[in-house]
């Protein structure tokens, strides 16, 4: 197994190197592994001028799973976005044909009082959002800021789709739909936007090869009402690359904190980019504060999509709710009656857990 390390910046650096430790821990001595470790974000840009550096670039395209932390910081916002640190994530999703993002959110029994919404809403939540992750406004040209005849600023973002691209993302979210409960709700806003109205359209199309998933279709703002009214109702949401990236984060408030969420990013193989759904967050950096249960989750995920091991995410899933059962907590969800602890030391309980588990 050969597995890419890129942690990135910020809390990046912090919580990979946790789940790394959780990594290592789960082969221990059953299987060769390569890690290997290389700069992405601020930290490509600090070593070679890129924020994503060619030898990251080509030791991704090598691997077998790239475990990724989280870029950003300062220059999120420098002119030359080219140089920004989260430009080198969009550019390594497309670089390896990464099109598909899977973002599941899943309530621990025992967070279900660190949710902001009341128990009964959520208790029992278990979603999957997965959003398109190679088109829309990220990617569409012509974009940048110009000047108008007036000599005013103008800013420019293209949304854009192909059907191809619009088919190839239903597909996958019919057959993830298959395999869990049966149901498809796709989101848009077709109502006002011709993108949306031939993302609709295409994903009726495709609708037709799979008689026995349930589709539905929301406008993205009625699916955001819908995912704090009543989110249960949901089993997998496909949607754009905008839209999922608003709405995956609000549903992370379900979970009780974005520090929960874990995701993968798929191409048409079984090579994937295993990420945190949250940021750098630089204001929490280096105080071992941030919580790493995303980035280890996310391993778990790589376990079972990329290395075909569903055997070793079990295990790490399973040490995870152990470690919450104990009471152990990082700050963002912690709460009355539990035990705070810092991101190594929720990297070692979870260690310790497997290690019980063995």
């Amino acid at each position: 197994m050969k597995i890419a390390v890129l942690p990135g910046d910020g809390i990046g650096v912090e919580v990979t190197a946790q789940a790394v430790k959780v990594v290592r821990a789960v082969i221990g001595n059953t299987r060769p592994c390569e890690i290997t470790e290389a700069p992405i974000g601020a930290a490509g840009v600090a070593v070679s001028g890129a924020p994503l550096p060619p030898e990251t670039l080509e030791l991704a395209r090598g691997a077998d799973a790239i475990l990724f932390g989280a870029v950003g910081g300062p220059a999120d916002e420098i002119p030359d976005r080219r140089k920004r640190p989260g430009a080198g994530l969009l550019k390594l999703r497309k670089s390896l044909g990464l099109f598909a993002n899977f973002r599941p959110a899943f309530l621990f029994p025992e967070l279900i009082g660190a949710s902001t919404l009341r128990p009964e809403i959520v208790s029992g939540l278990d979603l999957m959002i997965l959003r398109e992750l190679n088109g829309d406004l990220y990617f569409g040209e012509p974009r940048g800021v110009t000047r108008d005849a007036d000599g005013k600023r103008v800013g420019i973002n293209t949304m854009r789709y192909t059907e191809d691209e619009i088919a190839r993302i239903a597909h996958v979210g019919f057959q993830t739909a298959r395999a869990r409960r049966g149901k498809l709700c796709s989101v848009d806003k077709a109502n006002v936007l011709e993108t949306m109205q031939l993302w609709r359209e295409v994903v009726i199309e495709v609708a037709a090869q799979y008689p026995d998933v349930a589709l539905t279709h929301l406008y993205v703002d009625a699916a955001a009402m819908q995912l704090l009214r009543d989110p249960r109702q949901f089993d997998v949401i496909v949607t754009g690359n905008m839209f999922g990236d608003i709405l995956s984060d609000a549903a992370a408030m379900l979970t009780g904190s974005i520090g929960m969420l874990p995701s993968a990013s798929l191409g048409t193989g079984h090579r994937g980019l295993y990420e945190p759904v949250h940021g750098s967050a630089p204001d929490i950096a280096g105080r071992d504060i941030a919580n790493p249960l995303a980035a280890i989750l996310s391993a778990a995920m790589m376990f079972r999509l990329s290395f075909d091991w569903p055997q070793a995410a079990d295990r790490i899933e399973a040490a995870v709710r152990a470690v919450l059962a104990d009471g152990l907590r990082t700050a963002d969800i912690h709460q009355p009656g539990t035990q705070k602890i810092g991101t190594e030391a929720m990297g070692d309980a979870v260690v310790a857990a497997l290690r019980r588990m063995a």
